[in-house]
């Protein structure tokens, strides 16, 4: 359960054609959000095979793991993680552990997919019944991916009907330069037109105009056709 052999054994599935497509994809050239990201070429569910083999492995080894510069590597430790805190009982001091190791490494989930694989079940599903501080401490972070953890860990909350935290992150980023910003506020914000249209309708009739196009093309994407018309079409 050591670090090397979760490494030993993501790499004996390693694609150098899948290593090229996966760089272009997430966006690793000069200047990118994911510059100088390392691809060995493992598609999602084969990396998730290799974290239930190693489910077991210790934070400490995790920690060595997330320092790895393979994005599959890291991508793995989260999805060890996950694992071991949907088995903690809800009343385990590891869940509290785990919450708390996962914050201590937020700038290691340096890709989308890092984070959006992570943090709902690591951050937001561990605050369905604490408090909330650390997200806005998170949305006010300086680094683009723990701006969009805290907009993604609403998810758990959102889909036990607690749109509070959404609604106020939306606000707080809706200025946020970055697409990939825009793009995690209006898939949370659609996610709360799933469960309660009327909320999401009203908050769209108060933010339209500062919510990015981006943002509100992706929140009013299961409105019926003439409204999304309607809303786009608004000045």
């Amino acid at each position: 359960m050591t670090a090397d052999a979760i490494l030993a054994d993501l790499q004996t599935l390693a694609s150098p054609q899948k290593a090229a497509h996966l760089s272009r994809f997430f966006k690793t050239g000069p200047g990118e959000y994911g510059e100088g990201d390392l691809f060995l070429g493992i598609p999602v569910p084969a990396t998730r095979n290799v974290a239930k083999k190693h489910r077991f492995a210790p934070l400490a080894e995790l920690h060595q793991l997330l320092q790895s510069p393979w994005h599959e590597a890291r991508l793995c430790a989260l999805l060890i993680l996950v694992l071991q805190m949907q088995r903690a009982p809800a009343d385990s001091p590891l869940r509290e552990e785990i919450f708390r190791f996962y914050l201590a490494h937020t700038r290691r989930c340096n890709n989308w997919d890092l984070v959006d694989l992570s943090c709902p079940y690591l951050v937001g599903a561990y605050l369905l019944d604490k408090p909330r501080e650390v997200l806005y401490v998170l949305a006010d972070s300086s680094n683009l991916w723990e701006q969009r953890i805290a907009l993604v860990s609403t998810l758990p909350l959102i889909r036990h009907d607690d749109f509070t935290d959404i609604l106020a992150l939306s606000v707080r980023l809706m200025s946020h330069p970055h697409d990939l910003i825009h793009k995690a506020i209006g898939w949370m914000l659609r996610e709360v037109g799933k469960c309660h249209r009327p909320t999401l309708t009203s908050f769209l009739a108060t933010y339209k105009r500062q919510l990015p196009r981006t943002a509100l093309r992706y929140a009013i994407e299961h409105y019926p056709e003439e409204e999304r018309k309607a809303w786009l079409a608004k000045d």
